[in-house]
């Protein structure tokens, strides 16, 4: 995370909390390039950024840094955003079939929760009975498990799609709620779910975790890219 210490300025000399000092100055920016372009001449500056740091960081952790915040800030996000009726990128052109496609075909989807002690949780599930376009997923889990207890208290997620075959990887990052209304409940149903909720459709134990996701990460031909949903 950029801190304050290297801000960019706005034209009137204050800081600017949306841009480092190395890419934006005097209410302008310094260079015309593209974000990973942009991380790569920051990247130079590790020395100069752990000056300020507690504990120094290398060039590797400063660029993984930079790909994790860069993506959420305004001179970006046109790039890297993704909606359900277009796409702005074409460099991004091809992410958002492939987010339909993995949720569709694969068996499993990893799913991630925080713990009481703010720890990371994951575990594999079936993945999506349903999808609401490359934003919003639907669940089935079990209303008792540890799981729908994490996101009562936190609905802070992320689900992942892995294709071994493939080498890809799909990260998406977002919010669950857990649902227990039976007009959900009844969307996502499907014959033969009573080997694991005897009660069917109403059994207590049966209820719907839905993911919505804001952004997320997908790796292939060994490259990662962030990007935005909206």
């Amino acid at each position: 995370m950029i801190d304050e210490s290297v801000f960019g300025t706005n034209a009137d000399g204050s800081k600017n909390t949306d841009y480092c000092i190395y890419c934006y100055k005097d209410g302008a920016f310094l260079q015309n390039c593209t974000m990973d372009e942009m991380i790569e001449h920051c990247a130079q500056f590790v020395d100069e950024v752990n000056k300020s740091m507690p504990h120094p960081i290398t060039r590797e952790e400063y660029i993984g840094q930079m790909k994790m915040y860069f993506p959420h800030l305004k001179r970006w996000h046109d790039e890297l955003t993704i909606t359900d009726t277009a796409v702005e990128n074409p460099a991004l052109s091809g992410v958002k079939d492939l987010i339909a496609k993995m949720a569709d075909t694969l068996p499993i989807t990893f799913i991630s929760s925080v713990d009481e002690n703010g720890f990371p949780c994951t575990k594999a599930m079936l993945s999506p009975r349903v999808r609401e376009g490359i934003k919003v997923f639907y669940f089935t889990t079990n209303t008792f498990s540890l799981r729908v207890a994490h996101y009562k208290a936190n609905s802070k997620a992320s689900i992942y799609f892995c294709d071994t075959d493939g080498f890809l990887g799909m990260m998406l990052r977002g919010t669950m709620q857990v649902l227990t209304d039976a007009k959900t409940k009844e969307m996502i149903w499907r014959d033969g779910d009573e080997q694991y909720y005897p009660g069917g459709v109403t059994d207590p134990n049966y209820c719907v975790l839905k993911f919505t996701a804001i952004d997320g990460r997908f790796y292939s031909d060994f490259y990662p890219r962030s990007f935005i949903i909206e």
